[in-house]
């Protein structure tokens, strides 16, 4: 199916499971698409109805026309229409990865959206707020353990920098060179993305858009919504402590620190499906 999102674009929507089961909306990454969530999806099409989409920019979704398009309000927006195409009567459960998590924190965390959604499972992907707000604090009152958890994430975050550049970055995607680098850092992992160089190219504005005027002046953004983290300790972007953070933010959430790389989805659905059917299926029940 096609949604059409409040700024007229139209994503590509799949759908699989029961009609009258639960539903449990998947928003994938960069540099990804739907396809991310294909092995989880079939390991969960029994207990819930799952949906999947291309974001704006990836897969069989429209391209926006400018840099402001893609900004995490209207990434926010993008969520909610689909999760109202789905699911108008019922919150439906969320499940994201790496960017997906990042415009899924920012969502549930609007107070407008937030009674739309009955859980969220979080993987490699905060909030970019509570990540601002994080490492203002580690730098300036955690003393020097907190100075080496602040340091580490920043290793770890290289790429964010490299993106911000003018057209190197969209050279390296579409020369193949950016690929080869990810298969080189997450091959120990298993699988890894191999994304569409133009998908990679688009994507580039998610970061440009969103990162610097986030992580310059980070909002107190709150949520009832019931939160699960899924922090692999392979992870070569997202540390486990700056996820963590999140916890002042939420009064019910979850860490669960699992084994893998950063494309936990793809080496090991299992687990992820394990996770998001035990929380997601306990706030279904209540």
């Amino acid at each position: 199916m096609r949604v059409r999102t409040s700024d007229r674009l139209e994503l590509e929507v799949a759908v699989t499971g029961a009609a009258d089961a639960p539903v449990l909306l998947c928003v994938h990454g960069y540099p990804d698409d739907k396809t991310l969530w294909e092995q989880t999806a079939r390991r969960l099409a029994d207990r819930f109805r799952v949906v999947t989409f291309d974001v704006r920019g990836a897969g069989d979704s429209d391209t926006p026309a400018s840099r402001s398009d893609y900004k995490l309000d209207q990434l926010a927006r993008d969520v909610v229409a689909v999760a109202d195409a789905v699911s108008p009567a019922a919150p439906v459960h969320l499940l994201a990865h790496d960017w997906g998590s990042i415009q899924a924190w920012h969502t549930v965390t609007e107070a407008e959206f937030a009674a739309r959604f009955a859980s969220f499972t979080s993987i490699s992907g905060p909030c970019l707020d509570h990540v601002g707000h994080w490492m203002r604090e580690t730098w300036r009152h955690k003393g020097i353990r907190g100075i080496r958890a602040g340091a580490n994430q920043l290793l770890h975050s290289w790429y964010i920098a490299f993106f911000q550049l003018p057209v190197i970055p969209e050279l390296a995607w579409r020369s193949g060179v950016a690929g080869r680098a990810i298969g080189w850092l997450e091959g120990r992992n298993g699988e890894v993305p191999r994304p569409d160089p133009e998908d990679a190219v688009h994507g580039l504005e998610l970061y440009r858009a969103n990162m610097r005027p986030r992580l310059r002046r980070p909002a107190e953004r709150r949520t009832a919504v019931p939160v699960q983290v899924l922090a692999p300790d392979n992870d070569s972007y997202v540390t486990a402590p700056m996820q963590a953070a999140a916890a002042r933010w939420v009064p019910d959430f979850t860490k669960r620190r699992v084994h893998g790389g950063h494309w936990l989805p793809r080496t090991e659905p299992g687990v992820v499906a394990e996770a998001v059917a035990e929380f997601a299926g306990a706030r279904t029940a209540a």
